[in-house]
C-alpha cells in the first residue's frame, strides 16, 4: 500500500488542520457519487479513507511515524525485548491510542456537510448509526396526451438507465408535474439503496383543443342551415364526440358550455368544462342561396 502522506499529498510535518483540509478537498473530488462513470473512483476513495484513518488519528500517526504500524494500519514485527518469561513483542502489539476506527472525535458528516450528511445519517438506528450513501437520481420526461390525462391510463416509458417500466398517469395531472419513481435511478456504489427517477410530465399539444387551466376550448364548424334553423351538431370531447342541440339563428363565434367535459379535477378542484365556439361554414357555391340573399338585400 502507498505511503498515506503521499496519498493525502501532505508533508510528514503537516499539522492536524492541514491534514484534515487536504482530506476534505480530495474526498470531494474523488467521492464515487461525483464520479459515477469512473469504475476506479471507489478504489481511490477507499485508499484515501485508509490513509486518513492513519494520518488523521494522532495516536495511529505517531505509531506509523515510529514504524510500529504499516501503511495498511497493521502492526510491524520488530523483534522481542529480552528473552525468557515476560518477554513481549515490541511495537504495535499492545493496544495504544484511540480505539480502532476512532478519528479523534472527527465526524465524517462534518466533512461532506450538506452534500453527504443526509446520506451518511439516513437509515436511523442508534446514536452514530450510518447507512450507505444512496445512488444518484435520474431525470426523465414522459409525454402524455389530453386523453391520457382524462382517462388516467398507464404508459410504457424507457428510462435513461435503459430500463422500461409502466408508469401510471394520474387522472388530471398537469403539465410540468414531477413524479418520483423510487429506487429506479442509478445504483449506489456502496451497496446502498438506488436513486430515484424524477419524471417530469409533458402534455402534448392537441390541435382540437386549447387548454385554459382545467377548462378546454374547441371550435365546431356549423353549416349555415343548422345555424339558421337549429339542430344537432357533433362536438369533440376527450371522451369521444357528443351531440349538442344548437338553437336557431346561432351567430358565428357564439360559445356553448358543456359542463364537466374539460380536464378531470381532484378533491379540491371540480372537473373543468368544455367551451364549444361556433364557426359557421358557408358552401363554396350555392346559386339558390345567392339568389335568396340578393332578394333579401
Amino acid at each position: 500500500m502507498r505511503d498515506p502522506y503521499t496519498i493525502l499529498g501532505v508533508a510528514k510535518s503537516a499539522s492536524e488542520a492541514e491534514v484534515k483540509k487536504a482530506y476534505r478537498r480530495l474526498a470531494k473530488v474523488h467521492h464515487p457519487d461525483r464520479n459515477v462513470h469512473d469504475p476506479k473512483a471507489k478504489e481511490r476513495f477507499s485508499e484515501l479513507n485508509s490513509a486518513y484513518e492513519i494520518v488523521g488519528d494522532p495516536a495511529k500517526r505517531a505509531q506509523f511515524d515510529r514504524g510500529e504500524i504499516g501503511a495498511d494500519g497493521k502492526p510491524r514485527f520488530q523483534g522481542f525485548e529480552g528473552f525468557g518469561p515476560g518477554a513481549r513483542p515490541r511495537g504495535g502489539f499492545e493496544q495504544q491510542g484511540s480505539p480502532a476506527g476512532s478519528r479523534g472525535g472527527f465526524d465524517p458528516a462534518d466533512l461532506f456537510g450538506d452534500m453527504f450528511a443526509d446520506a451518511l445519517r439516513r437509515g436511523g438506528g442508534g446514536a452514530g448509526a450510518r447507512a450507505h450513501p444512496k445512488g444518484q437520481d435520474v431525470e426523465a420526461v414522459m409525454t402524455v396526451t389530453l386523453a391520457d390525462i382524462a382517462s388516467g391510463t398507464s404508459k410504457r416509458v424507457r428510462l435513461p438507465t435503459g430500463r422500461e417500466v409502466d408508469v401510471g398517469v394520474p387522472k388530471g395531472v398537469t403539465d410540468g408535474k414531477v413524479i418520483r419513481l423510487k429506487g429506479l435511478g442509478h445504483p449506489s456504489p456502496f451497496a446502498g439503496e438506488a436513486g430515484d427517477v424524477m419524471l417530469t410530465i409533458k402534455v402534448a399539444v392537441d390541435p382540437r383543443f386549447t387548454v385554459e387551466g382545467r377548462d378546454l376550448r374547441t371550435k365546431i364548424s356549423v353549416p349555415l342551415i343548422d345555424a339558421v334553423l337549429g339542430g344537432a351538431v357533433r362536438v369533440p370531447t376527450l371522451q369521444g364526440d357528443v351531440d349538442m342541440n344548437l338553437p336557431p339563428m346561432t351567430s358565428s363565434g357564439r360559445s356553448f358550455r358543456l359542463r364537466g367535459k374539460g380536464l378531470p379535477g381532484d378533491a379540491s378542484k371540480p372537473d373543468g368544462d368544455l367551451y364549444a365556439s361556433v364557426d359557421i361554414l358557408l358552401p363554396a357555391a350555392d346559386d339558390e342561396l345567392t339568389a335568396l340573399m340578393r332578394r333579401r338585400r
